[in-house]
């Protein structure tokens, strides 16, 4: 299955509700500090949206709440490998996307066979506190000769003016998260992101 190049990532089902008519065809549902119910109705709404929009969802974190779902992807970050039966998630026929920023975790995560691997943060980023640097376009050029074939996405203060250096460096993906959310019309900028990526 061929992923989409523009992947944005949201924190609530309301941005779903929001960008999936707009033409969004990939997005990633990426909650952090909420119950477990709460997580289970709103991985349950987001993969009904999906689904009526034609779109896949990739849920952060919550494997056990994505096969539930009946949800075909989930991304861990490394710490989330440590928790994560990597067992069940195949067994369940859940594609995985793994979160890398050097080199050991880029072994560790082609050594569990992921569908993709994310590279970031490729530029700083104001979404989290990290202990990298930005790793820069060349890293992105080194991580696509590992990876090979393996779709990689480039993160982290990414832009729609910064997505067509990040394709030249060998990114397949970009994903954009504050160049909407703290735009101050995101609607808009999904647009230029669609037209800057397809």
């Amino acid at each position: 299955m061929k992923l989409d190049r523009f992947y944005p990532i949201f924190d609530n089902t309301d941005w779903l509700e929001r960008v999936l008519p707009l033409g969004v065809k990939l997005v990633q549902l990426r909650i952090k500090d909420a119950g477990e119910a709460d997580v289970q109705r709103d991985v349950a709404r987001a993969q009904a949206l999906c689904n009526a929009h034609g779109a896949v969802l990739v849920v952060n974190d919550h494997w056990r709440i994505a096969i539930d779902a009946g949800c075909d992807w989930v991304h861990l970050g490394q710490e989330d490998l440590d928790a994560a039966d990597l067992p069940a998630i195949r067994r369940a026929g859940v594609r995985l996307g793994i979160s890398t920023h050097d080199n050991a975790e880029l072994d560790r995560a082609l050594s569990l066979g992921p569908d993709y691997i994310a590279l970031g943060p490729v530029y700083p980023t104001i979404l989290k506190k990290m202990k990298w640097d930005s790793q820069g376009l060349g890293r992105v050029a080194e991580w696509k000769q590992l990876v090979g074939d393996l779709p990689l996405v480039a993160i982290g203060g990414m832009t729609t003016q910064r997505a067509a250096g990040a394709f030249a460096a060998g990114a397949d993906i970009v994903a954009a998260v504050t160049d909407i959310t703290l735009s101050s019309d995101p609607d808009a900028r999904v647009r230029q992101w669609i037209e800057a990526t397809r």
